[in-house]
């Protein structure tokens, strides 16, 4: 392996020699202090070399060594090592010892504040400082100690973050700094602990350096946040060219020959946390879901929620699994995995309320279980926009009906706010807040009122009431969470059973109230059931099962254009959106529908053979209820009954009902025709989907 010398200033240069000797690789490290040492681990595969050196000096060293790489990983504000390292270096080119130099580039903060004021120089915010009141904490280093302590109105109110070491301690007493002005502590620093020292000492101002994320400069951009600290930096734009650790360590893989092999790495487990943020904003945080941000390596999710994020990890703008599933096998799969990855992926509100947390965790989970991930899952909850509205305006929510609207639809919306004295509804914007009114109204619900949460936990936020009328013409767009609140819901009745004369019927045959209800008591439908009504008529059996429960999903299959229409209009009339009709015979009319759970045959066009066997080859489990009045039809059924490798638990049941008809003062009774009901269920095997 080549000879390494790293001159290690800063966290990265530390990390690099930790790195190398958990790989195995023998190289010198070169500090400037004590401090720099002691902070150092021990290890028998690393050299520590203490002292300040002058160009001179490095080029003898260098000379001595015999080295073969330098990485300058010393700080980005320390410019005069820098120079010496490179002059020392083209000294020795000169003479033809050629050494390579590679420049280690601190990570960089991706984005500037826009509230934070900027300075050059020291010199220039000494000045600024000069003009303000208050507490200032200084957290540049003790070397630039002196150019802040120059000035009278500044020295007294100063408070400076130094490293406890001699040296440091010293240049404090020399610009006569004492006492409770000195904290000297060494880092890294979290935001609580640069919170609570900007609180404990009342700092109204906070000056650093822009030293990137090992600087801890996003720690104290978050504290200086939440306490409402000004903040005055001193930039520095690094001049040439540099390498990220990761670059670096490749490039030390490609001089040796060989790839460096770490405990680390061999391991490669990470951590991956779903959390739910709340509303967006940083207020809406719980403090476990703040911490973990702060500590996380990797953010992932939606870019509005990556921008509300104060950290300092890496972000991307992934939120679906097949963007982050393969990023994940990616950073496992690298080459470099120095330490254990923290990877915390965005969710909006709450975590198990409406989220997309779900069904990445199941998908996680298996690329975990199946050994494809090696990593450990959790998940945090948030606060749902639903929770913080109802707090707002004083509402319980567990006594409510609560939907989302966001990005999609919800069948029979109208008749569950009927029915319901709150609801809630998450929507995707202004659009979903201007249907929602418009869709009471058409409903005749005038009298509801419905509540808009606006920018919920922003400072733009507004919670205001409204008239469904007024909703429609709201213009504004954002995020709106809203509450409908209905004096005079409507109880849902629990049984089927809708009266014949309260279908538009005209001249359609309609399967008469008393079968329709032993009928749809046969087919024994169930929560979620996907059901065929063939040959539907007027729709009455569609439209009664529909009713049973908004979940369900009805297709209305009929061929005479008179009978569709007038299905369409029982279909409004009840405020069914979970019925679909299909205008089309039976069975060509199932193709492409979703496959049924159960199916009502009220009529067959004499083609009842072929559309059972049609609907087993849909579903070999499905639960089929037929309905037989001619005698063409009973005898088809019979065939269908003698097919025993086909279906099974088979009754037949023959309905005759007998109404009264008033003749003057007398009450008579009149036959209707005897109905044949047949139930069964088809033996089962594969689905061929074929109609």
């Amino acid at each position: 392996m080549k000879e390494i010398l790293i001159f290690a200033g800063t966290t990265e240069g530390r990390k690099l020699s930790e790195y190398l000797a958990e790989a195995e690789i023998n190289h010198t490290v070169c500090v400037a202090t004590e401090y720099g040492k002691i902070v150092l681990k021990q290890n028998p595969f690393a050299k520590v070399h203490q002292g300040r050196m002058n160009q001179e000096q490095i080029e003898k060293f260098l000379s001595n060594g015999k080295f073969d790489i330098v990485v300058d990983a010393t700080h980005p504000f320390a410019k005069e090592i820098t120079y010496n390292i490179q002059a020392a270096l083209k000294e020795l080119g000169q003479i033809g010892k050629s050494i390579l130099y590679l420049r280690l580039k601190r990570d960089g903060i991706a984005e500037r504040e826009n509230d934070i004021t900027y300075f050059e120089t020291n010199e220039a915010c000494v000045k600024a400082l000069e003009d303000t009141e208050g507490n200032i904490l200084l957290t540049t280093g003790s070397k630039e100690l002196f150019k802040y302590c120059v000035s009278e109105r500044i020295k007294h109110r100063l408070y400076v973050r130094v490293l406890p070491s001699v040296e440091s301690l010293s240049l404090c007493i020399e610009q006569g700094i004492y006492g409770k002005q000195i904290i000297a502590m060494q880092g890294p620093f979290t935001t609580e602990m640069n919170e609570a020292i900007i609180r404990q000492y009342e700092i109204a101002y906070l000056v650093t350096k822009e030293s990137g994320v090992p600087g801890g400069y996003q720690e104290k951009m978050n504290a200086a946040k939440r306490t409402g600290t000004k903040v005055f930096v001193i930039g520095c734009h690094e001049e040439g060219e540099g390498y990220s650790f990761s670059e670096i360590c490749q490039k030390l893989e490609y001089m040796g020959g060989e790839k460096f092999q770490t405990k680390n790495q061999i391991k490669g487990n990470m951590e991956i946390i779903l959390a739910g943020i709340g509303m967006g904003h940083a207020i809406g945080l719980t403090k476990e879901a703040e911490r973990a941000i702060d500590e996380a390596d990797i953010l992932l999710g939606a870019e509005r929620m990556l921008k509300t994020a104060c950290s300092k990890a890496e972000k991307h703008p992934f939120y679906q699994a097949e963007q982050i599933i393969p990023y994940l096998h990616d950073i496992q799969s690298g080459n470099l995995v120095a330490e254990n990855k923290k990877v915390m992926i965005l969710f909006s509100g709450d975590s198990g309320f409406y989220s997309g947390c779900q069904s990445l965790y199941a998908a996680l989970e298996k690329e975990i279980t199946e050994g494809r991930l090696k990593a450990a899952l959790r998940v945090l909850p948030g606060i749902s926009s639903v929770a913080y509205l109802a707090s707002c305006i004083g509402e319980s929510y567990q006594d409510a009906a609560v939907y989302s609207i966001h990005g999609k639809k919800i069948c029979n919306l109208a008749r569950r706010i009927k029915s319901s004295p709150k609801t809630f509804l998450i929507t995707s914007g202004v659009e979903d807040i201007n249907q929602l009114g418009k869709l009471v109204t058409d409903a005749g619900m005038h009298k509801c009122e419905i509540i808009t949460g606006y920018q919920l936990s922003y400072e733009e936020q507004r919670v205001e009431r409204h008239t469904p009328l007024e909703c429609m013409e709201l213009k504004e767009e954002g995020l709106y969470t809203c509450f409908v609140k209905n004096p005079y819901a409507m109880q849902r009745r629990l049984t089927h059973g809708i009266a014949d004369g309260q279908f538009i019927r005209d001249r359609v045959p309609m399967t008469k109230e008393e079968i329709r209800e032993v009928s749809i008591c046969k087919l024994r439908v169930k929560e979620k059931a996907v059901v065929y009504d063939i040959g539907s008529g007027t729709g009455s059996v569609a439209i009664e099962i529909a009713d049973i429960s908004d979940d369900l999903q009805v297709y209305a299959v009929e061929q005479n254009h008179e009978a569709v229409s007038l299905i369409e209009k029982n279909k409004k009339k009840f405020e069914l959106q979970n019925v679909t009709v299909v205008e089309s015979g039976a069975p060509e009319g199932l193709a492409g529908l979703p496959m049924a759970t159960h199916a009502f045959i009220g009529g067959s066009d004499g083609r009842l053979k072929e559309i059972v066997i049609a609907l087993r080859q849909i579903n070999p489990n499905m639960r089929v209820v037929v309905n037989a009045v001619s005698m063409e039809t009973i005898c088809e059924m019979r065939e269908i009954l003698s097919m025993d490798e086909m279906i099974k638990e088979e009754e037949i049941v023959q309905l005759q009902v007998s109404r009264t008809k008033k003749a003057g003062n007398h009450h008579l009774m009149q036959s209707e025709n005897p109905v044949w009901i047949c139930s069964f269920e088809f033996c089962g095997g594969e689905s061929e989907r074929k109609v």
